[in-house]
């Protein structure tokens, strides 16, 4: 079996009411964010093994993805700007990395 890298297509988007509809999800996303931030740690404590979403900023929890976007697809389908989370059963240390060039600055 002979795996191709993936097709990548990258395009100019100019369209006004495209880049406005975009701005409008993503001010949607932002202010969905702000109103998880300050809740995370009461929201991760309550509902551990859940599936959430927050749209309209109101949160959904389930058992899940499909119900809790279905759920908040319901109440708020204006809300582009939903994001959806997983929150495991147990609270464990996580470490997160990311790969990055190392460049020597001598």
């Amino acid at each position: 079996m002979t795996l191709r890298p993936p097709r990548i297509a990258v395009s100019e988007v100019t369209d006004p009411d495209e880049l406005r509809r975009a701005r409008e999800r993503d001010g949607q996303f932002d202010r969905n964010l702000a109103w998880f931030r300050p809740r995370a740690a009461e929201i991760y404590a309550v509902h551990r093994g859940k599936h959430l979403c927050v749209s309209g900023q109101e949160l959904f929890s389930g058992d899940s993805p499909g119900e809790v976007l279905g759920r908040a697809r319901a109440a708020h389908p204006e809300d582009e700007g939903r994001f959806i989370l997983y929150v495991p059963k147990e609270a464990l240390e996580r470490i997160s990395a990311a790969r990055r060039a190392v460049v020597s600055l001598s």
